[in-house]
Protein backbone atom coordinates (compact mmCIF):
# COMPACT_ATOMS: atom_id res chain seq x y z
CA UNK A 1 0.00 0.00 0.00
CA UNK A 2 0.88 3.90 -0.71
CA UNK A 3 -0.04 6.75 1.36
CA UNK A 4 -0.37 10.26 0.68
CA UNK A 5 -2.15 14.00 2.54
CA UNK A 6 -4.55 12.96 4.93
CA UNK A 7 -7.71 14.96 5.43
CA UNK A 8 -9.98 12.11 6.89
CA UNK A 9 -13.78 11.65 7.21
CA UNK A 10 -14.84 8.97 9.60
CA UNK A 11 -18.47 7.41 9.72
CA UNK A 12 -20.45 9.76 11.51
CA UNK A 13 -20.23 8.62 15.43
CA UNK A 14 -20.88 9.96 18.77
CA UNK A 15 -18.60 10.12 21.31
CA UNK A 16 -20.24 7.12 23.37
CA UNK A 17 -21.28 5.67 19.79
CA UNK A 18 -20.03 2.87 17.83
CA UNK A 19 -16.56 2.16 16.40
CA UNK A 20 -16.33 3.13 12.84
CA UNK A 21 -17.11 0.83 10.14
CA UNK A 22 -15.91 2.58 7.26
CA UNK A 23 -13.39 5.27 6.70
CA UNK A 24 -13.26 7.72 3.77
CA UNK A 25 -10.05 9.50 2.94
CA UNK A 26 -9.07 11.84 0.80
CA UNK A 27 -4.82 12.60 -0.15
CA UNK A 28 -3.31 15.76 -1.97
CA UNK A 29 0.30 14.40 -2.32
CA UNK A 30 0.92 10.54 -3.24
CA UNK A 31 3.41 11.14 -0.68
CA UNK A 32 0.91 10.67 2.16
CA UNK A 33 -1.28 7.74 0.99
CA UNK A 34 0.70 5.12 2.30
CA UNK A 35 0.62 6.22 6.25
CA UNK A 36 -2.84 7.11 6.16
CA UNK A 37 -4.03 3.96 4.64
CA UNK A 38 -2.07 1.60 7.06
CA UNK A 39 -3.37 4.39 10.10
CA UNK A 40 -6.83 3.64 8.53
CA UNK A 41 -6.54 -0.11 8.31
CA UNK A 42 -4.90 -0.42 11.85
CA UNK A 43 -8.17 1.22 13.49
CA UNK A 44 -10.62 -1.21 11.64
CA UNK A 45 -8.28 -3.85 12.30
CA UNK A 46 -9.48 -2.95 16.00
CA UNK A 47 -13.03 -3.61 15.35
CA UNK A 48 -12.92 -6.27 13.34
CA UNK A 49 -11.22 -8.12 15.86
CA UNK A 50 -13.89 -7.67 18.24
CA UNK A 51 -16.59 -9.00 16.06
CA UNK A 52 -14.28 -11.28 14.41
CA UNK A 53 -16.71 -11.45 11.49
CA UNK A 54 -15.29 -9.50 8.74
CA UNK A 55 -12.41 -8.16 7.11
CA UNK A 56 -11.26 -4.88 5.65
CA UNK A 57 -11.71 -3.88 2.21
CA UNK A 58 -9.71 -0.78 0.84
CA UNK A 59 -10.98 1.03 -2.35
CA UNK A 60 -9.31 3.48 -4.54
CA UNK A 61 -12.46 5.75 -5.68
CA UNK A 62 -10.18 8.16 -7.58
CA UNK A 63 -6.56 9.21 -7.47
CA UNK A 64 -6.29 10.99 -3.60
CA UNK A 65 -9.33 9.26 -2.82
CA UNK A 66 -10.37 5.93 -0.65
CA UNK A 67 -12.63 4.15 1.45
CA UNK A 68 -11.53 1.34 4.16
CA UNK A 69 -14.08 -0.22 5.47
CA UNK A 70 -14.91 -4.09 7.13
CA UNK A 71 -16.77 -5.90 4.60
CA UNK A 72 -18.58 -9.27 5.29
CA UNK A 73 -17.36 -9.98 1.75
CA UNK A 74 -13.78 -10.18 2.38
CA UNK A 75 -12.30 -12.91 5.26
CA UNK A 76 -11.68 -12.27 9.19
CA UNK A 77 -8.46 -11.51 9.03
CA UNK A 78 -7.67 -10.49 5.46
CA UNK A 79 -7.32 -6.92 4.12
CA UNK A 80 -8.26 -6.55 0.11
CA UNK A 81 -7.75 -4.18 -2.07
CA UNK A 82 -9.86 -2.70 -4.87
CA UNK A 83 -10.01 -0.05 -7.69
CA UNK A 84 -13.78 1.30 -8.57
CA UNK A 85 -14.55 1.26 -12.02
Amino acid sequence: MTTALLERVPAAQTAEGPAPRSISLEFSTAGEVHAGLEESVAELIEVAAKEAACGILVTRLHPGRYTVALDESVPFGETYESIAA
